[in-house]
C-alpha cells in the first residue's frame, strides 16, 4: 500500500453543500446569507479589521503610535573617546564639555557613555555617567561623579534615616518611662493599694440573714 492509497478517516470527509440551487436542494432561497445586508451581497468587502467604511484603526495608528513620557529627561550623549581631547589631570564639567565644543546642546544635560577608548586621567562631574563609562575612566586614573542622583538611592536614604530616628525616639520615650517610674511598693502598700472585691446586693443581703441552724 502507497501514500495515495491510503483512505481518509471515516467521517473527516464530507461532501460541499451546493447554496443556491433552487429550494429542493435544502439551500435554495437566502443560501445561508440571511435576508438582504451587507453580508447577503456578492463580493463582500469584509476583511479583518473591517470598521464598517469608517477610517481603521489600522490606518490611524500612524498618529496614535507609542507612548510619550512627559517625565523623561533627556541626556545628551557623549563618549569617552571624544574626552581624549582634554587635558590630563584636568577636572571636567557640563560648562567646560560646552566651552570645550564637545557638547553642542547649551540646555540638555550630558551622560557620558563608554565607546572608545579613554586614555587620560580625568575627574568628572557631570550630569549622568554610564556604568561602563565609569569603568574605564577609573582604569585611566581618574574618578567620576554624577550630579543627578538617582531617585531609589534618595529614597532608600530617607527611608533608612526615618527608621534611625524612630528608633532613637523610642528608646528616649523608654528611658524617660523607666526613670519617672515609681520604686516597687512595699507588701503593706501593695495590700492596702490593691481595691477590695464589689460585693453586690443579693450577695450582701444573703450574707446579713441568719442561718436557719442558728
Amino acid at each position: 500500500m502507497r501514500a495515495n492509497e491510503l483512505p481518509p478517516v471515516p467521517g473527516s470527509v464530507h461532501s460541499r453543500k451546493r447554496l443556491g440551487r433552487g429550494n429542493a436542494s435544502g439551500q435554495g432561497t437566502y443560501a445561508g446569507r440571511g435576508i438582504k445586508g451587507q453580508k447577503s451581497r456578492s463580493g463582500p468587502d469584509l476583511r479583518i479589521h473591517f470598521e464598517g467604511g469608517q477610517n481603521p484603526l489600522v490606518r490611524a495608528l500612524s498618529r496614535k503610535r507609542g507612548f510619550h513620557n512627559k517625565f523623561r529627561v533627556e541626556y545628551e550623549p557623549i563618549n569617552v573617546a571624544a574626552l581624549n581631547k582634554l587635558p590630563a589631570g584636568s577636572t571636567v564639567s557640563t560648562e567646560s564639555l560646552r566651552e570645550a565644543g564637545i557638547a553642542k546642546s547649551r540646555l540638555m544635560p550630558v551622560k557620558i557613555l563608554g565607546d572608545g577608548e579613554l586614555t587620560v586621567k580625568l575627574t568628572l562631574d557631570v550630569d549622568k555617567v554610564s556604568a561602563g563609562a565609569r569603568v574605564k575612566i577609573e582604569a585611566a586614573g581618574g574618578t567620576a561623579t554624577e550630579r543627578v542622583q538617582s531617585k531609589v538611592k534618595k529614597t532608600s536614604e530617607r527611608r533608612s534615616t526615618v527608621v534611625a530616628g524612630a528608633d532613637e525616639e523610642e528608646e528616649e520615650v523608654r528611658s524617660e518611662s523607666a526613670a519617672e517610674a515609681p520604686a516597687e511598693a512595699t507588701e503593706p502598700e501593695a495590700k492596702a493599694q490593691t481595691p477590695r472585691p464589689r460585693r453586690t446586693r443579693a450577695k450582701a443581703e444573703s450574707e446579713d440573714e441568719p442561718s436557719s441552724e442558728e
